[in-house]
Formats: C-alpha cells, sequence, structure tokens
C-alpha cells in the first residue's frame, strides 16, 4: 500500500483530471486541483481507483469535443461495472466545453453530475456536494473578474523544470472564426502583486522556466493598483485596428515582464498568446525581450492567413503588409528571434489565390514552430451567424496539408542555419526515444536532443557529472529536422554566464 499523497486524510475522495485543449487548460487544472486539495480531496493517478473523474474540456475545434465524447462512452462502461459497495463515481465535465454546451451535456449524458464553466471553479466543492445526492449539478456563470489570483496553483507539470502561470483570462477581440470570448468570456488581468508571487514561489522550488499565459497576453491591465488608473491608452501597431476601444489606465505587459524578469536572472521567461496589433510601435516588450538575457528571443505571432481578403473576414484587425511590416520590425529589434505562428486552412471563403498567398507568407517569414489547423465551423461565432462554411472539408485537407508541408521545409531550413553553432539548453529530462539521450529546448523554443555523458562545468572544470532537469548545457548542434535539433554537449553552465560570454 503507497502512502497516502501529502496533504490528504485517509478515506478522502479521490479525483481523477484529464486535461485537453489549450495551455490555459494545462494551468486551470492545477487551479482546480488547489481548491479540492484545499477542501479534503486526494488525487489520484490510476482511473479506476477514481471517485470522481473531471475532464478539462477545449470547444476551439470540433475534433477536441468529439474527443470527449468518445472518452464519455469509455467513462458510462467503467461507471457500469463499479462495485455496488463503492459510491457511485461522479464524473464532471469542466471548461469550454461545459460552458458552450451546458444543456446538451445534462440531457445527452445522463453520466455527467457536474458541469462547470472555467469561471466556475471555486464552486466545485459545492457541486460535487449536490451531485453526491444524486442530482445533477452545474454552473456556467461567466465572470467579469474571476481570475483566480489568489489560489496558488499546484504544480503537475513535467518534472518542475517548466511551468505555466496565468497572467489574465478571456479575450475581447472576437475574431470572427474564434469561440473564446464565448467560451471563457471577457478579458481581465490578475494584479501583478499575485502573479510576482507566483513566480517567486515557482523559483524558490527551483523552476527554471515560467510562461506567462493569456488568451491575449500584451493587452494585458492591471487595474488593482489606484495609482495606475489614468495611464492613457496604449497605440497599437501601426497598421492594426480593434473592434473595440482600446481601454485607459492600469500597468501593462511590458511593467509586468520587467518586474517578472527581474525576480530570477537563473529563470528564463516566456509568454503566450499575444495579439499582432498589440507591440505598438514604441515597443517597449520587444526592447525588453533584445535587453533581458532571461526573456527568452521567442515570440508567437500569429497569423491564421496570409490573404488580407481573408484576414478581414476574420476581423483579424490587421493586413498582411502589416504584419509583414510588424515581422520585419521584430527581427530588427530582436537580431536572431525564433518566430512560431497559428494558421487556419480552409475558413469561409477562401479561395485558391487566398490560399496561396498563405503559402507564400509561410515561405517569406519562415517560422521555427507552426500550429496549423483546417477550419471547424463554431456555434455562436461571427462567422456563423454572417458566413458560409463553403471550402469542402477534401480541399481543406488539402490546403492544410500543403501548408504543413510548407511550414515544415521553411522551419528545416531556419533550424539547418543553426548547424555548427553552440545553443543554450535548458535539459528537461530523458528523450522519450532513447535512455542513453537527454532533451531539452533551446532559447527559440525548438528541441534539443544530445548524448547523455559525463560533462564539466563552466564554474568548477575538474568536476565533471551528468547533466539533471533543470541545468543549463552548452550544445553545439550537429544536425538538424524541421521540429528538432541534434548536437553534442559542451559542457554545464548557468544562464548568467552563458549570457555574460556572448
Amino acid at each position: 500500500e503507497p502512502p497516502p499523497e501529502p496533504g490528504s486524510t485517509p478515506g478522502a475522495p479521490k479525483v481523477y483530471l484529464e486535461t485537453y485543449g489549450c495551455q490555459m487548460n494545462v494551468s486551470d487544472t492545477e487551479i482546480v486541483w488547489a481548491i479540492l486539495q484545499k477542501n479534503g480531496y486526494a488525487r489520484t493517478k490510476e482511473l479506476g481507483e477514481a471517485d470522481v473523474v473531471l475532464l478539462v474540456t477545449c470547444s476551439v475545434r470540433e475534433k477536441a469535443e468529439q474527443a470527449i465524447w468518445n472518452r464519455l462512452q469509455h467513462l458510462k462502461a467503467l461507471k457500469a461495472r463499479r462495485p455496488q459497495a463503492r459510491a457511485p463515481l461522479r464524473v464532471g465535465i469542466l471548461g469550454c466545453m461545459a460552458e458552450r454546451l451546458k444543456e446538451e451535456i445534462l440531457h445527452r449524458e445522463k453520466l455527467i453530475n457536474v458541469v462547470a464553466g472555467p469561471d466556475a471553479y471555486r464552486d466545485l466543492p459545492r457541486l460535487l456536494a449536490v451531485a453526491e445526492s444524486g442530482q445533477q449539478a452545474a454552473n456556467v456563470l461567466l465572470s467579469l473578474d474571476e481570475t483566480y489570483a489568489d489560489i496558488l496553483p499546484v504544480q503537475t507539470s513535467a518534472g518542475g523544470t517548466t511551468a505555466f502561470v496565468s497572467i489574465m483570462r478571456g479575450c475581447d477581440n472576437m475574431c470572427s472564426y474564434c469561440i473564446v470570448p464565448f467560451t471563457r468570456g471577457r478579458e481581465r488581468s490578475r494584479p501583478i502583486a499575485s502573479i510576482l508571487q507566483e513566480v517567486r514561489m515557482l523559483s524558490d522550488q527551483g523552476v527554471k522556466e515560467v510562461t506567462l499565459l493569456g488568451q491575449n497576453v500584451n493587452s494585458f491591465r492591471d487595474l488593482s493598483e489606484v495609482q495606475f488608473q489614468s495611464v492613457a491608452a496604449p497605440g497599437l501597431s501601426r497598421g492594426f485596428s480593434t473592434v473595440y476601444k482600446a481601454k485607459a489606465g492600469g500597468l501593462r505587459f511590458s511593467h509586468l515582464l520587467d518586474q517578472v524578469s527581474r525576480i530570477d536572472p537563473e529563470m528564463r521567461i516566456r509568454f503566450t498568446s499575444p495579439h499582432p496589433k498589440d507591440f505598438p510601435d514604441e515597443a517597449s516588450v520587444l526592447q525588453l525581450i533584445q535587453e533581458r538575457h532571461n526573456i527568452c528571443k521567442q515570440l508567437h505571432l500569429p497569423a491564421q492567413s496570409g490573404s488580407t481578403r481573408v484576414l478581414e473576414a476574420m476581423r483579424r484587425g490587421y493586413t498582411r503588409e502589416a504584419y509583414l511590416e510588424l515581422v520585419h520590425h521584430v527581427r530588427d529589434s530582436i537580431p536572431g528571434v525564433s518566430l512560431s505562428s497559428d494558421f487556419i486552412a480552409g475558413f469561409c471563403g477562401e479561395t485558391e489565390e487566398d490560399h496561396l498567398q498563405t503559402v507564400s507568407l509561410l515561405r517569406e517569414v519562415r517560422y521555427n514552430v507552426g500550429f496549423l489547423f483546417a477550419y471547424s465551423m463554431r456555434q455562436k461565432t461571427r462567422a456563423h451567424h454572417r458566413l458560409q462554411d463553403d471550402v469542402p472539408a477534401d480541399v481543406k485537407k488539402r490546403r492544410l496539408e500543403q501548408l504543413i508541408a510548407t511550414f515544415r521545409e521553411e522551419a528545416a531550413r531556419a533550424n539547418a542555419a543553426l548547424v555548427g553553432q553552440a545553443q543554450l539548453v535548458l535539459v528537461e529530462g530523458p528523450s522519450k526515444r532513447s535512455a542513453s539521450e537527454l532533451c531539452g529546448r533551446n532559447d527559440g523554443n525548438i528541441k534539443v536532443i544530445f548524448p547523455d555523458t559525463e560533462l564539466e562545468d563552466a564554474a568548477e572544470p575538474g568536476a565533471p557529472g551528468r547533466a539533471q532537469p533543470g541545468d543549463y548545457v552548452m550544445v553545439k548542434v550537429t544536425s538538424a529536422s524541421s521540429q528538432t535539433l541534434r548536437g553534442v554537449p559542451l559542457c554545464r553552465t548557468t544562464l548568467s554566464r552563458a549570457a555574460a560570454s556572448h
């Protein structure tokens, strides 16, 4: 019999959590667990032991929702096989799908006991108690101010080397294809003080990389400190527009980034996802990335399409030209920056010509990392009300495959340029394919694989040892593909030392 989890009482109900979708959901899972832990639940990694199964769901694409409906069939069988002597298994749907499909979930699946939207996690203990009495319980109220600022998430991510810190919730952009404003509600930012407290705690725990998370991180605005409430609204990047009015007041993202990067010089800072419109010309954010050795020279610049006509239909607020101008500005400001992006193939009304514009944007920018998907119409969105999902499925599939092939060719070229160079790698753990190799990421967030051998330490030569997760290792790149770099390790070092020698 293994010892009980710390903080759990014998006989405490056991909860099994399963996460689908984006990094925000990974972060939300940690918030949910923090709340349940405080309320006397224990956590299990074994589905068979669970008294409560909670699925943190995603609604961004049809496929994501289908995965959940399929999973429920499996849980139905599990519920049916449960011995009479045990209390009935309680099953809950949390997150975006709960928000989008509350009624349908409750009616279609009698096995569902609890439905909780992204702003209702504090209510989970009550909902689960109601469910215990055999009733279905739901709360999908979206909030204008819930940020879970006072709940310190219980870190569950891999090996404790990297962590995600949620800095804001919701989104006001209303891109016509996107369900997020409807499932996660309006944009609100967490007070800077609580974010800094969480990052300090992670630093004390030895976490070496923090990613600041939000649907739209660079429109961050902390209004909790009265003296900053009258600051003027920021400008937009040149050639960009929004459907909502920029709001005045508050501490901005550049202030947060500045403060977070000062906490621990050995901790890498990343952030995602920004919106291209929120990199105004004075570019204090770009300047910080360039100046601070621990803010990664990596930017996610979601383009979605390379055609101005499609971008307008998507309500992205920029033309192809404005986007490219921003890319050039970013590359001038941050030499060697690594760029990633999102693309949608086959949006409403996309012609072959529009599609080829996206192919050419992929060639022109040459991203290091890409997230590419076929368009999936979502109810409630503007596209659902106003546009026709008129690109046939087989055409979407072909276009997506062409985009992926183009992206891979260009990424392979970008990565090949790094062969022969030394890259600083934060070790995450053993490589998935081989126990004799280690895997980590470079500053540009590209995966680097290298042999696990005895290494000298730059600070104390003559004391060789093996690199551990959380160590920084200088690796000389010997080969590259579109997804990964391989190399030979040179020495263990620190982030500050590596920056100083550059």
